[in-house]
């Protein structure tokens, strides 16, 4: 029997969370919603978040999920308990999952403006953490690059050297990428930063946590990458969304266009 699990995000970054998910198991069935009509949330005031979290809710109240892959690490830092509270279902986030991996001292974090103000990240590692300095950066633009049909690696070359540059005089010892659209450019980011410093993904802390809790089966280990079981939901532009599918994911699906106020 498969397990339902739910993931939104904004818009592709949580392709990172489905993709570390389908590398490790067989057995579930994912509902993917992306709120592309709100794109994006990094920029958003901290009620602004936690409407949309409740909005995201009624969406999948629905849907018998088994578990909530929370994919947006702004939603994760101004909304969780929305989440929890309403769904009533395992909510695996990527701030607390992450919080538990991290083993330097010395600890840079690239995120969304909302994410960084919320101090979310601070507080979750240092509550587990002693003794260690954290260093965080707002990266206003990186989202709506990455989040573009054709990447501008000119663009993106300028952007990364600007957000860069701050953590790296600080002599970081981690790297976190605290946005899930981050790591769909990890090999162009990873190319910028010295190779003794660790530069982490949460999505593969989320998902180890995640089969922690949830044990894989046997038979259901995972054998070669299939989408078969994956919905797509998209509050807007389906057919832009569409062609991202098939350039990050490698795969034509049905891409289902929701409102989420009336859930249609």
């Amino acid at each position: 029997m498969k397990l339902k699990i739910g993931i939104f995000d904004s818009g592709i970054g949580g392709f990172t969370i489905l993709n570390s998910l389908l590398k490790t198991r067989k057995d579930v069935e994912v509902f993917y919603l992306a709120d592309t009509q709100k794109i994006p949330f990094g920029n958003k005031k901290f009620g602004e978040i936690r409407l949309i979290a409740k909005e995201i809710c009624t969406f999948f109240e629905n849907k018998n999920l088994d578990a909530l892959l929370i994919a947006c690490n702004t939603t994760n830092a101004c909304a969780l308990d929305i989440l929890e509270k309403n769904l009533r279902i395992p909510c695996f986030d990527l701030i607390n999952s992450v919080s538990e991996i991290v083993n330097k001292k010395m600890i840079g974090i690239l995120a969304t403006q909302t994410t960084v103000k919320s101090s979310y990240y601070i507080n979750a590692i240092s509550s587990k953490k002693e003794n260690i300095k954290i260093f965080q950066k707002e990266c206003p633009e990186f989202v709506s690059e990455i989040e573009k049909e054709k990447l501008d690696f000119i663009k993106l070359d300028k952007l990364t050297d600007l957000y860069l540059k701050p953590l790296l005089n600080k002599n970081i010892e981690e790297l976190i990428l605290g946005c899930s659209h981050y790591p769909l450019i990890y090999d162009f980011l990873r190319k910028k930063i010295d190779s003794n410093i660790k530069v982490i993904d949460p999505s593969k802390a989320l998902i180890k946590k995640f089969n922690e809790t949830f044990a894989i089966p046997e038979t259901y280990r995972y054998e070669s990458l299939s989408f078969e079981n994956i919905k797509f939901y998209v509050t807007s532009n389906k057919d832009d969304f569409s062609k991202k599918v098939k350039l990050w994911l490698g795969i034509n699906k049905e891409i289902r266009l929701v409102n989420l106020r009336s859930n249609v």
